[in-house]
């Protein structure tokens, strides 16, 4: 039996996931309200951790401590970066990492690594996911930061020194959290968005949507594990 941590920032991002698990048991740890659940074969916690990086990494690491997860899968929606990408297509991270702190600080001092890769095993079994049911989707780098990026100089600065294909204000401190302890994760993210001027009325627009999406593709993930 796996067990799996699905970790979302909003209610919204949570909703779909946490209406499809039966009879969760409900621990609350350090004001968050983890959802247990039997999945086919598997165990899966979910939480929804709030917004921003502090949030996702006091999450990411009661998942590992207290609840055992040996894999994590991080979702919800994001704004799309990458030229061509759409809004509602899918992006599965290869590797994330923060765009609001120099990464010298954390290349060059603990934890002498910046940029965090996904698990290869978990991007495969998304993408076999996305395949099956015929939905686009894009593997690259995930960029994160404690802002909501609407903005189009800001987004034309971060593809510039990134070249990211999604943003999102969590998904770094997943990542960083998951790799100090050795734990696989992986990052799915539906696009909302286009992180640009008219991000703010486009997320409102699909946020609910966005959601739904990427909901299904990871209770698919978790039942084919």
């Amino acid at each position: 039996m796996k067990m799996i941590g699905i970790i979302g920032a909003m209610p919204s991002e949570l909703k779909d996931i946490q209406n499809m698990q039966k009879n969760p048991v409900i621990t609350k740890l350090a004001g968050y309200e983890f959802h247990e659940s039997t999945l086919g074969a598997n165990k899966i916690i979910t939480v929804c951790c709030g917004i921003g990086k502090v949030n996702a990494a006091v999450c990411t690491q009661i998942l590992i401590d207290v609840f055992k997860a040996g894999q994590i899968i991080n979702t919800g929606i994001a704004g799309g970066m990458k030229a061509g990408i759409k809004v509602l297509e899918i992006v599965i991270s290869d590797s994330v990492l923060s765009h609001d702190l120099d990464a010298h600080f954390l290349a060059d001092y603990p934890p002498y690594h910046a940029q965090f890769e996904a698990d290869a095993d978990l991007q495969n079994l998304a993408k076999l996911v996305c395949d099956t049911r015929k939905i686009v989707y894009h593997t690259g780098k995930i960029v994160s930061g404690d802002a909501f990026i609407t903005d189009s100089e800001i987004k034309k600065n971060l593809i510039a020194k990134y070249d990211p294909y999604a943003v999102d204000m969590e998904t770094a401190a997943v990542g960083q959290t998951a790799w100090r302890n050795q734990v696989p994760f992986v990052s799915v993210r539906c696009i909302s968005d286009l992180a640009d001027d008219d991000g703010a009325m486009s997320f409102d627009e699909f946020e609910v949507l966005a959601a739904k999406r990427v909901a299904e593709i990871v209770m698919d993930m978790c039942e084919r594990e």
